[in-house]
């Protein structure tokens, strides 16, 4: 039996199994794997942040309260409409919870407001569970609908159901808005092609016309192919004249007429 020759595997012998700029595209490469692991634990573990907008003072401390046991972090406190308006665009939570019933600007008009700039989903929140309040409330694009008494059974599903209707409305304007500019970018390049085409054609009836008044200068008046298209050139550069223009003056000139329409 043969023996292998381990001196053969040894690094020494084969020289650098990896040279310096490849380890370092390796660590770099892992080190970009720990950054974007970091960043995903980081997006998941992120808490929740949520604008309370309730004018009863008590009311409002129990709605933090339970926000803040089940893991959302109340980033703003409002006690009327126009509040809550101010802190949802300082803050920009992902969701409000709005009373409905507050002065100054009601949660119904201020749920309009922030529902027009598209900052965040709305939750509403009352003591009434009229038809109408409700119409007004999804009118001003309130995402749910819960009524006093606050339950967690109530409020907090409809939470999630708010932050991730928002989400599917704003991917679905995010989808149309870049239709809308790969429809505008075909349209200009439709636009550049088409100027691109009718530049073709008047160069490919310039050409024509040239070549139809090269000949008759050839034909007319004993020009040679070069010296009618050198005289063509010159002129028209001497009295800036266009080609075209220059040719269909030569072709007036120097073209068989055209038969004169017998009638008799």
């Amino acid at each position: 039996m043969v023996a292998r020759n381990k001196t053969s595997e040894t690094p020494e012998s084969l020289g650098a199994v990896l040279t310096d700029d490849e380890l370092k595209a390796a660590a770099q490469a892992d080190d970009a794997i720990d950054q974007n692991d970091a960043e995903q634990e980081t997006a998941e573990d992120r808490q929740r942040t949520v604008v309370v907008a309730e004018d009863e003072s008590v009311n409002r401390m129990d709605l933090v309260a339970m926000l803040e046991d089940n893991g959302y972090k109340v980033v703003g406190e409002a006690a009327n409409g126009e509040e809550a308006v101010e802190l949802t665009r300082k803050f920009r939570p992902d969701v409000v919870c709005m009373d409905v019933k507050m002065p100054r600007m009601d949660g119904i008009a201020a749920a309009g407001v922030i529902c027009d700039e598209n900052i965040a989903p709305v939750v509403m929140l009352t003591a009434f569970s009229q038809p109408d309040l409700v119409r007004q409330a999804t009118g001003a694009g309130a995402m749910a609908y819960v009524t006093k008494p606050y339950e967690e059974s109530k409020l907090l599903p409809a939470l999630e159901v708010a932050m991730g209707r928002f989400a599917e409305i704003n991917d679905l304007l995010d989808t149309v808005e870049g239709g809308e500019n790969k429809l505008k970018n075909a349209q200009e390049e439709l636009k550049k092609m088409e100027a691109q085409l009718k530049k073709a054609e008047d160069t490919l009836e310039e050409r024509k016309l040239v070549d139809r008044a090269k000949g008759l200068l050839m034909d007319k008046a004993d020009f040679s192919e070069q010296g009618a298209f050198r005289w063509i050139q010159k002129t028209s550069m001497d009295q800036r004249i266009p080609k075209k223009r220059l040719a269909m003056a030569i072709i007036a000139k120097y073209g068989d007429p055209k038969p004169e329409s017998n009638d008799d």
